[in-house]
């Protein structure tokens, strides 16, 4: 059997680089995030899935809804799969967590956050773990900075070191995991976690790497700004 694993649907606030962490705010697919949907049809089995997943965001639940063509109620709903919890840079341009994030490393809560990066990840793969748990083939809908770990280690050179930040996660592309496989990579990215096999914060010496043009934005989440287009290469000022 297999899991395949996709993020949402595009927002207005993806679509801008805004964080949204909080899964009591009903942030919707926007117009192009619906309207994609039919990409992911026709690269998903849709006819043979058994068990949906998503987090509790109402972003992800619609996604998967109108993938299966069914009520949300129908869904298997995992808080562990939810976005991570960006604390006072909640609604906030990406950026300004992201300088925040280059000068104090994935293992620091954010200021008000229930949880570091670290913290986050690990839980993110302890809900995918646990997908297991449901009969497949499986389809759980996630966020962005679930699915760019786990494209990272798909691509990942020998014993590579787990970034502080990630190339970001396509709309409504599906990493396909068979059962054998998942238990396999997310033990050996929780071991990644537990023995510190991090990259961690630079001090703004990689400031590059936070820059939304010049290549994939960086993503670990629903990024984006009213006050930085995608196209402004400098740092905002958090």
């Amino acid at each position: 059997m297999t899991t395949h694993i996709l993020r949402h649907g595009q927002t207005d606030y993806s679509k801008r680089y805004l964080i949204n962490g909080d899964p009591a705010q009903c942030i919707r697919l926007n117009d192009e995030g619906r309207s994609s949907l039919s990409g992911a049809w026709s690269v998903l089995p849709l006819h043979s899935v058994t068990t949906w997943l998503t987090s509790e965001f109402s972003r992800a639940r619609q996604t998967a809804s109108l993938l299966m063509g069914v009520p949300s109620a129908a869904l298997v709903i995992d808080a562990r799969l939810n976005e991570l919890d960006y604390g006072e840079f909640e609604g906030r341009p990406f950026l300004e967590y992201a300088s925040w994030l280059d000068k104090h490393g994935s293992g620091q809560r954010p200021p008000g956050a229930a949880e570091s990066q670290r913290e986050g990840i690990r839980r993110m793969l302890t809900g995918v773990l646990a997908a297991l748990e449901h009969p497949g083939p499986r389809v759980l809908v996630g966020h962005g900075l679930l699915v760019s770990v786990l494209l990272w280690d798909r691509h990942r050179t020998g014993d590579e070191a787990m970034p502080l930040f990630f190339p970001e996660a396509p709309y409504l592309e599906p990493v396909a995991i068979s059962d054998d496989e998942l238990p396999v990579l997310i033990t050996a990215l929780l071991d990644d976690l537990d023995s510190g096999n991090l990259r961690e914060a630079t001090g703004g010496s990689d400031a590059s790497i936070l820059r939304i043009s010049e290549g994939p934005a960086v993503a670990t989440v629903d990024p984006v700004s009213p006050s930085h287009s995608p196209d402004q290469k400098d740092l905002p000022h958090a």
